[in-house]
């Protein structure tokens, strides 16, 4: 996995900070013991559509405890390149956690994150389980000399408000893509993503892009554009397809 801007890319650490987020399937999740003191833990992540990060807890965990005593949090997510670990980028992001409501928006939470991380869902129906969101206030970036950076939380939110049709058509444009669209996925990650042969998919689409998975790899294929209608999703998924090809020749 890469959260790095390419080479190509000019360093923008707000694209930085929302490449990290939207590619880690892990985090460490540090709260606050009764005694003030830090607790850190490992958690499996997704994002929803507007970038927040997501987590289902179990009631059980020391962790879940601790957040009912106090929601605010730091969580770690980084690059996970091979070799030294160092020079990956990773970014440390500090906020509060509260779970979601079971409404509408918390099916289509269940829905990505199980997108993500299939083997949860034997437990994720568990009344002791439930899923969290994640308010980020700040982010503190390494990635690489010179580029530590802090972001202001805002700033790394993906703008949904205009975006309904999006989030609406979201579930039946990545059904449909993996389905009757296969082989341009592939050519996504391939061509426009580098990122060798594999069983790619799409698992996500927002106004900003989408997230394609192959095993445990998730990688981030921005549009170039916020799209805002099913329309304009179409279209530039349909671009999309066209620059990979035209990258074979």
């Amino acid at each position: 996995m890469s959260a790095t801007p390419r080479k190509t890319d000019e360093f923008n650490p707000v694209l930085a900070v929302k490449r990290l987020l939207r590619e880690s399937q892990t985090g460490a999740l540090a709260t606050l013991d009764a005694d003030g003191g830090p607790y850190a833990s490992l958690v499996q992540l997704a994002t929803l559509p507007d970038g927040a990060p997501l987590l289902l807890l179990s009631q059980l965990a020391r962790h879940t405890g601790n957040l009912g005593r106090d929601p605010r949090v730091s969580l770690l997510v980084d690059e996970h390149r091979d070799g030294d670990e160092l020079q990956g980028a990773r970014a440390g992001l500090k906020g509060r956690i509260a779970p979601l409501a079971d409404t509408d928006a918390g099916a289509a939470a269940r829905r990505r994150f199980l997108a993500r991380h299939p083997d949860a869902a034997g437990f994720a129906g568990f009344s002791d389980f439930a899923f969290y969101r994640m308010e980020v206030d700040s982010a503190h970036l390494v990635a690489g000399f010179g580029r530590i950076v802090d972001v202001a939380g805002a700033e790394l939110a993906t703008r949904i408000d205009d975006a309904g049709a999006v989030l609406a058509a979201e579930e039946g444009a990545v059904a449909h893509m993996n389905a009757d669209h296969a082989d341009a996925v592939q050519l996504y990650a391939l061509h426009l993503l580098g990122t060798g042969p594999g069983h790619w998919r799409l698992v996500g689409l927002d106004p900003e892009g989408c997230d394609l998975m192959d095993g445990t790899r998730v990688r981030r294929l921005d549009f170039g554009r916020r799209v805002t209608s099913a329309q304009e999703m179409r279209a530039v998924l349909v671009e999309l397809a066209n620059k990979a090809r035209s990258a074979m020749v």
